[in-house]
C-alpha cells in the first residue's frame, strides 16, 4: 500500500480534490474522458465494482484501517492520501463527512441505443439542473425496478459529486446515457423503439399514475420535467400520455425527485 501522509498542500496530485469546479475536473484528463470524485466508502465500493479505475485516494487516517480498508487493499497501485480532520478539511474546505475520497476516470458513456436496448422500464430527464434532484431520481430508479435513465444534454451531469453522493453510489449500477435530440424528437426516438411515453405534467387531460394503460404497457417511458417550470409543452403534446399522482389537501404537485419515486413504484414493471 502506497500510504502518503500530507506535508504539502500545494501538491498538484492534490488538485482534484482542490477543484470547485465539475466542469474543470470533466476537462482535467484530456484528451480522455476527464475525472470525478466518489465520496463515502459506500460508494467507491460501487464505482469500482461497475469497472471504473481509481487515481487516487484520500481519506482520513482511522479509515485506513477502517471502514475503507478493503477498499485500500482493492486499489493497491494508487497512492493514498492521508492527514488529520482539519488538514483535510483545509485542504478541500469542507469538513470530510463520509471520510474517504477517491479521484476516478470517467467512462465514455453509451449510446441512447444502447442504454434502452432490452429495457421494459425507464425514465427520461428533461433539463433537470439541481444535483440533488437528479441523484435522488437514480436512487430511485435503481430502488424501483427501472432499467436505465436518459437525460437530455442541458441536464446537470449524473457524475458530479453532489449527485453520485445523493444518489448513493446507485448512478454506477444503473444504466443512463444522453439524448441527442431536442423534444419532440427523442419522443419520436423513443416511439420508434416502441416505448408508450408518459409525461409527468399538470393538465386537465392527465389520466392517474394507476391507470391500467400504464401498467400493462410492455415498454414505457417515463418523462420528467425540470424543476419550477416543468416539462416543455411541446414533449406534452408529443407524450402518448399525460400522467399525474393523485394529491389530497389542495397540493398539486411534489418535488421533481418525490414525484418520481412515487411514479416509478407505481409503473414498475410486474
Amino acid at each position: 500500500m502506497n500510504i502518503q501522509e500530507i506535508k504539502d498542500l500545494s501538491l498538484p496530485e492534490l488538485i482534484p480534490y482542490k477543484c470547485t469546479s465539475e466542469v474543470q475536473l470533466m476537462h482535467y484528463c484530456e484528451p480522455d474522458y476527464g475525472i470525478f470524485i466518489a465520496e463515502s466508502p459506500k460508494v467507491i465500493r460501487r464505482a469500482l465494482d461497475a469497472g471504473y479505475e481509481p487515481i487516487s485516494m484520500l481519506m482520513e487516517k482511522k479509515y485506513i484501517s477502517g471502514q475503507a480498508g478493503d477498499i485500500i487493499n482493492r486499489c493497491k497501485d494508487i497512492t493514498v492520501y492521508t492527514a488529520q480532520t482539519e488538514i483535510l478539511t483545509e485542504l478541500t474546505g469542507f469538513k470530510l463527512t463520509q471520510g474517504a475520497l477517491c479521484a476516478m476516470r470517467r467512462k465514455q458513456l453509451p449510446t441512447a441505443d444502447d442504454v434502452i436496448k432490452n429495457s421494459s422500464r425507464i425514465a427520461v430527464l428533461e433539463d433537470i439542473m439541481n444535483q440533488t434532484n437528479i441523484g435522488a431520481i437514480f436512487r430511485s430508479a435503481a430502488a424501483l425496478g427501472f432499467d436505465a435513465v436518459l437525460l437530455t444534454t442541458a441536464c446537470s451531469d449524473p457524475l458530479y459529486r453532489r449527485s453520485i453522493r445523493v444518489s448513493m453510489g446507485t448512478v454506477f449500477q444503473i444504466k443512463w446515457a444522453y439524448l441527442d435530440n431536442n423534444s419532440p424528437e427523442y419522443i419520436n426516438f423513443l416511439r420508434d423503439r416502441g416505448f408508450i411515453t408518459a409525461a409527468m405534467a399538470l393538465r386537465n387531460d392527465n389520466i392517474s399514475i394507476d391507470d391500467k394503460k400504464l401498467n400493462s404497457a410492455e415498454k414505457l417511458a417515463v418523462i420528467l420535467g425540470t424543476e419550477g417550470e416543468g416539462l416543455k409543452e411541446k414533449t406534452i403534446q408529443s407524450c402518448d400520455y399525460c400522467i399525474k399522482i393523485p394529491m389530497s389537501n389542495g397540493v398539486d404537485s411534489l418535488n421533481v425527485a418525490a414525484a418520481s419515486a412515487v411514479a416509478f413504484w407505481q409503473l414498475r414493471k410486474k
